[in-house]
């Protein structure tokens, strides 16, 4: 048999061989795990109130600085109205800025941390919890934690 006619016969073999190996990579990928935060930040304003008839505005995704700091409770910094913070005494840890699409990741070791964004006025949160913890996200081993991140001070609930 010429080696022309064998290439051809083992060619579909081959494909799918190489496709095979491409996608056993591919997901292998995808599996790794990653630690840290991700999430979404997205704007919203106007006019979010319930009503027959009528949808549920979205808000639009944004880039921002992302800022991650060590847990950080309200009498830890200086709060202004709306959710602005300033003179965090907490230890910036990270630092990175969301997409086009409000999307972003940041690794991080297991432990308890607050987000904040940039925005004119200052470094933004509008979440806490019952402990007075500001936008509290806990990161723990191998696993990713995932947010929605709203800036909500121009929006009416």
């Amino acid at each position: 048999m010429p080696n022309h006619q064998l290439f051809i016969i083992l060619k579909p073999v081959l494909l799918l061989l190489a496709l095979s190996l491409f996608t056993a990579c591919k997901t292998g990928e995808r599996n790794k795990s990653f630690q840290g935060i991700c999430g979404t930040v997205i704007f919203k304003s106007g006019n979010h109130m319930p009503g027959p008839d009528r949808p549920q505005p979205k808000g639009q995704p944004v880039v921002r600085d992302v800022l991650i700091y060590e847990l950080t409770k309200i009498d830890q910094t200086e709060a202004t109205d709306d959710g602005f913070y300033s003179k965090i005494k907490t230890r910036l840890v990270k630092q990175v800025k969301s997409g086009k699409d409000g999307q972003f990741c940041v690794s991080l070791p297991p432990g308890n941390y607050s987000v904040f964004v940039r925005e004119e006025k200052g470094l933004y949160a509008n979440l806490s919890d019952g402990q007075n913890n500001i936008f509290p996200v806990t990161v723990e081993k191998n696993r990713r934690s995932t947010i929605s991140f709203d800036i909500s001070y121009q929006a009416v609930f």
